[in-house]
């Protein structure tokens, strides 16, 4: 049997983010979902999986149903396959951040970076001018990115802060590019670039993820695999699994 794998986010003012936590978790149980969904003041963040049928009803009803009643109308949303369940039962949590930087002043529904779509990421980051930067965690690189990438060996997001303090000028770096997973990251990312003086911030829309769905491996600039936090570990172009990475991560 396959499954549907659907990573989704959404950065949204949701204030009764708390009074939505059992009610969205009855509709995951009752369609057969099983995977992990963040709720919080800012959004919706997370992936589960399911039948297509079963992923599918989710889907509308996060977009059209009673429960969100609309608010969630610009998913960011990557569909990919698993051949086995990648998810062992269904959570709903509620948080302070969708994502963690722990910083209150950046808010990505004020202000972001320049969206670039997978078509046009290529010649982005092959101006000699760009500084490239991933923002994922350091074991998801050691699996695999971008050609040139900078590694700022971080261990969880929030330390991307000190990164930039210590690493980056805005005054030297003046065009910048990142990438994360599935977007969410670099929007958070972004927005606090932008309001540390960094003049021009561009980030992957849709992330690795629409970039290994969407650009021919012959054209892609993509080494290794993408890890993600499900039991498939990592997928390739196509969000084709990866099955050899899974030893890699067992040697650690």
């Amino acid at each position: 049997m396959t499954y549907k794998v659907a990573a989704l986010y959404q950065f949204v003012p949701l204030p009764d983010f708390r009074e939505l936590q059992d009610p969205l978790h009855r509709v995951c149980l009752d369609l057969g979902i099983r995977g992990t969904l963040l709720l919080a003041h800012e959004g919706i963040n997370g992936t589960v999986a399911g039948t297509e049928e079963g992923i599918n009803a989710l889907m509308a009803e996060l977009r059209q149903g009673a429960l969100f009643q609309g608010r969630l109308d610009n998913l960011e949303l990557k569909f990919s396959t698993a051949s086995e369940m990648p998810f062992k039962r269904m959570k709903v949590r509620l948080k302070k951040e969708i994502v963690t930087l722990g910083d209150p002043q950046t808010d990505p529904l004020r202000r972001v970076g320049t969206y670039v779509a997978p078509a046009d990421w290529n010649s982005l980051i092959e101006s000699p001018d760009v500084i490239l930067l991933d923002t994922r965690n350091d074991f998801e690189v050691e699996m695999g990115t971008f050609e040139g990438a900078v590694d700022p060996r971080i261990r969880k997001f929030s330390e991307f802060k000190d990164f930039v303090k210590n690493e980056l000028d805005p005054s030297r770096h003046r065009k910048v590019a990142m990438f994360c997973t599935g977007g969410i990251r670099c929007e958070k990312a972004s927005s606090y670039m932008l309001a540390q003086g960094f003049e021009e911030v561009y980030h992957l829309k849709g992330g690795i993820l629409r970039y290994l769905e969407d650009v021919p491996e012959a054209e892609s600039r993509w080494k290794g695999g993408c890890f993600v936090f499900d039991e498939r570990v990592s997928i390739g172009h196509g969000l084709v699994e990866r099955p050899e990475d899974r030893s890699l991560l067992a040697d650690e």
